[in-house]
């Protein structure tokens, strides 16, 4: 067609890439993170005409990296909680982004993932999709098949009449709890068909569902009775107002909250009184009430029941269908928005047993006080060592960071705890956590900046992650799009964890009699700040004590003027 009707996507008509882009655009996504594929010429060509026309169009990011582009869909995810699209190209596309998407659904950020295929490979009327399906990119099935497992919901866009509506209703289920990517296989020849105009309507964001006085009440009571009661998190401060809920919930009852090393992102201030560690290892014998506040694998091994607390499971999903193995032992489920069922529960905290209410909110504050103290200790303790300590690279992180607003995306292992502990966060959306396999902490850090462009943003990363990450594709996007974040390499030039593991099954074996350990040895590797060089971008070498400071704070600087910084801290263990 070459009249005016197809030319104007918006008068009447065009093509699939037109519908597509209209229903995009219709469910409200701010962007299209696309890792390029022949199969987005229609999508290039209809976001040409809309540019050139002054029609409306999610802005357009072109990614060389198929990580790169879903990894930056979940940062910008986790602080915007709303869908926006991913295209990937074909299956061998979304082969390479699965290990990201199947991250995205751990972290519960909703997207629309598309990709994919050819239904006539050359023998059907129309245009040409080209040899390379026949020949290499098809996939027996489909590739929604292959994205069942690592989705919440994958399915085909089989005609043209029913693309717009499809990405309507993949963007809904994204967005709906549990939240996370849906997937879409749209054939090329789809995309190639004639549009008739008839548009997607808008996204219409989740209702939100209230448990019943009739069930908080006695939730309620339970609270008020227990004597040792304790909250256990891992997303509460991922869900909208969740963070400040739990706080008030928290500050009624006087209970302590623990945030065990499962938990995803900064549920509870680390400064506050109340918060009660990584460890609920000293609840189990003694707590006889813990409420699990969407809190998805609590117990480990599973099988670890504490020996006399009642459990109240507050979660809006409690049974999380993409956990193969889930082991909550509830007594009590008090479902719907967790961040409402927080303020109800707070607005209940009447009656309370005074004295009770002393010795536990005394107790817990000599815990905290304890706590602080061991914290300090440590950070002294690393001030004295010879070399760069972990404590100390997360400790000055913590000190040149307060009052910036910072966030902070962590893909470390080894290091996790420490980070998690002397970061000290305090505030809603300052700290997430990478889930899924390792090698999308830059892509995901990038995500976060262009959701929040004013805000400082450091990956912690560990020289094992970090080799993971398609790092030249990330500093690619981090250099096209000016997203400007401070990387720090926690780099003790060894993959530590996968030597622990082996210390630990075999402590007296063959490799710990000749020292001959084998796949963790990292010394071989070239400098890692390197590779930002050819970029422009600032790149620092820490290993010693006293240069550390400084050069964070000059990686700080070069940040906020514009420009990704790289810090390898060559760190002692």
């Amino acid at each position: 067609m070459t009249d005016d009707t197809h030319d104007k996507p918006d008068a009447g008509g065009g093509d699939g890439g037109d519908a597509l882009v209209s229903a995009f655009t219709a469910a409200g996504a701010e962007y299209l993170f696309c890792s390029s594929g022949s199969e987005w010429a229609p999508v290039w060509e209809s976001l040409a005409r809309r540019h050139r026309d002054g029609d409306p169009a999610p802005e357009y990011l072109d990614l060389t990296h198929e990580t790169v582009a879903v990894g930056m869909a979940t940062g910008y995810g986790l602080l915007k909680r709303r869908p926006q699209g991913v295209l990937l190209h074909a299956a061998p596309g979304l082969l390479q982004g699965s290990m990201a998407v199947h991250g995205a659904l751990l972290a519960g950020v909703p997207m629309v993932v598309a990709s994919s295929e050819s239904t006539t490979y050359g023998d059907g009327p129309g245009q040409d999709p080209g040899g390379q399906w026949y020949r290499n990119l098809s996939i027996v099935g489909g590739p929604h098949h292959v994205a069942q497992p690592f989705t919440k919901w994958a399915n085909e866009a089989a005609h043209i009449s029913t693309l717009p509506t499809m990405v309507t209703r993949a963007a809904e289920l994204s967005w709906r709890a549990p939240a996370g990517p849906a997937y879409l296989n749209i054939p090329l020849e789809i995309l190639l068909e004639d549009w008739d105009g008839r548009e997607a309507k808008p996204v219409v964001p989740p209702g939100s569902t209230h448990s019943s006085p009739e069930e908080v009440d006695p939730v309620a009571q339970m609270i008020r009775e227990a004597k040792n009661p304790v909250i256990v998190t891992e997303t509460t401060g991922r869900e909208a107002g969740g963070f400040e809920a739990l706080i008030a919930f928290a500050e009624a009852w006087n209970i302590p909250v623990v945030e065990p090393d499962s938990a995803v992102c900064g549920n509870f201030p680390r400064t506050h009184p109340l918060h009660a560690g990584s460890d609920i290892g000293p609840w189990m014998d003694t707590a006889d009430l813990i409420l699990l506040v969407n809190c998805r694998a609590p117990f480990y091994p599973p099988s670890r029941r504490p020996s006399k607390a009642k459990i109240v499971v507050i979660d809006q999903v409690p049974q999380r269908p993409h956990i193969v193995y889930q082991v909550l032992f509830a007594d009590v489920y008090l479902e719907g928005n967790v961040a409402n069922s927080l303020r109800q529960l707070a607005k209940r905290a009447k009656d309370l047993d005074e004295q009770a209410v002393r010795i536990r909110r005394e107790t817990q504050e000599e815990r905290h006080a304890a706590e602080q103290k061991a914290i300090a200790a440590a950070e002294e303790k690393a001030e004295q060592i010879d070399g760069v300590d972990p404590v100390l690279v997360a400790a000055t992180l913590r000190r040149l960071l307060t009052g910036r607003d910072g966030i902070v995306v962590d893909e470390t292992i080894t290091h996790s705890r420490v980070v998690k502990r002397h970061l000290q966060t305090a505030d809603p959306d300052s700290y997430f956590y990478v889930q899924g396999g390792l090698g999308q902490g830059i892509a995901v850090a990038l995500g976060v900046k262009l959701a929040a462009k004013d805000r400082p943003v450091v990956l912690t990363v560990g020289d094992g992650a970090f080799t993971y990450n398609p790092v030249i594709q990330s500093y690619d996007a981090a250099k096209s799009y000016d997203l400007p974040v401070l990387i720090v390499i926690f780099n003790n030039r060894v993959y530590k964890s996968m030597n622990l593991n082996h210390r630990r099954f075999y402590p007296e074996g063959a490799a710990a009699e000749t020292g001959e350990w084998l796949g963790t040895d990292l010394h071989r590797l070239p400098r890692l700040a390197g590779f930002a060089e050819p970029f422009g971008m600032h790149t620092e070498t820490v290993d010693t004590r006293d240069a550390l400071a400084p050069a964070l704070e000059r990686a700080l600087k070069a940040v906020a003027e514009g420009t990704t910084a790289v810090v390898d801290v060559l760190v002692t263990r």
